[in-house]
């Protein structure tokens, strides 16, 4: 399972969102994240559903890819959902009640309609992010979109590279844990079976390794950037500039029509259902 995460990586293409600039992708990103969050009404989630599979049609990615992205946040899905089942009141009578416990269809709508919002800004944002982007891009856009920070002597370019430089590792430690994990198996060690208190220790074994392939991973990285003449962004050329193109204007106006529509819905909608229509 944990080798089939697929966050964090990059898989080439020459779709509209592979073909758009890395900076107009990150602030449609951002447009995307929050417009979600806007939504309120039962249409405005299902337009949010609907718009977010559309995203992943023009990537010409696979579904199952952006199914894989959903796997290390399914414990924190199922974890929210039980929350909100459990702990969000209504107004009318209990669909379940059990003592202290007392189960309302709003906590039900609730737990859904957080799930559902933490599983499109997953997918929305991967697709748009770094699925569709390099890491080299995305450290440019990222940099040339801070650049006016540098103004007040905030460290743009270290920061941006910091970015990029954890989101390239994500894969890289996964594979390492998956290899780590397989090669305890091979000794005898069960990851699978006990509490959760024993799975925990279970994994003592496996953290002590990651740990020190980590550190060495980041030591060898920086010999080799200090073998280059890595000095940041001091006398720092590019191999390509960056520049806007209608297929950026294309992706802006796409993301400005997602925003309106679920604003029109939010506010439209239900008069329009008080009146019968």
């Amino acid at each position: 399972m944990i080798k089939d995460i697929t966050l964090g990586q990059f898989f080439p293409g020459d779709s509209l969102l592979h073909r758009a600039d890395p900076r107009m992708k990150i602030i449609t990103a951002l447009i995307y994240i929050v417009f979600v969050f806007v939504a309120k009404a039962t249409l405005a989630y299902l337009f949010v559903i609907l718009f977010t599979l559309f995203l992943v049609f023009i990537s010409r990615l696979r579904f199952r890819i952006i199914l894989k992205a959903l796997k290390p946040v399914i414990f924190i899905m199922v974890f929210t959902a039980f929350f909100n089942i459990f702990w969000t009141r209504g107004e009318g009578e209990p669909l379940f009640s059990y003592g202290i416990i007392r189960i309302y269809k709003e906590g039900i709508w609730f737990a859904v309609m957080m799930v559902l919002r933490v599983a499109c800004v997953l997918a929305g944002s991967c697709v748009l992010l770094t699925y569709t982007t390099s890491p080299i891009a995305l450290t440019d856009g990222l940099e040339r979109l801070l650049a006016p920070l540098k103004k007040i002597h905030l460290p743009v370019h270290e920061f941006s590279m910091m970015m990029t430089i954890a989101l390239r590792f994500i894969p890289t430690l996964v594979e390492e844990t998956d290899k780590i994990m397989s090669a305890q198996k091979a000794r005898g060690a069960d990851f699978s079976s006990g509490g959760i208190i024993k799975r925990a220790k279970a994994l003592l074994p496996v953290l002590i390794p990651l740990f020190a392939s980590s550190f060495r991973r980041a030591s060898e990285l920086a010999t080799a950037m200090e073998c280059r003449c890595y000095r940041g962004d001091k006398g720092r050329t590019r191999m390509t500039t960056l520049r806007y193109s209608m297929t950026d204007l294309a992706l802006l106006l796409l993301l400005l029509f997602f925003g309106a529509g679920v604003i029109l819905i939010n506010i439209f909608l239900p008069h329009i259902l008080s009146f019968g229509i």
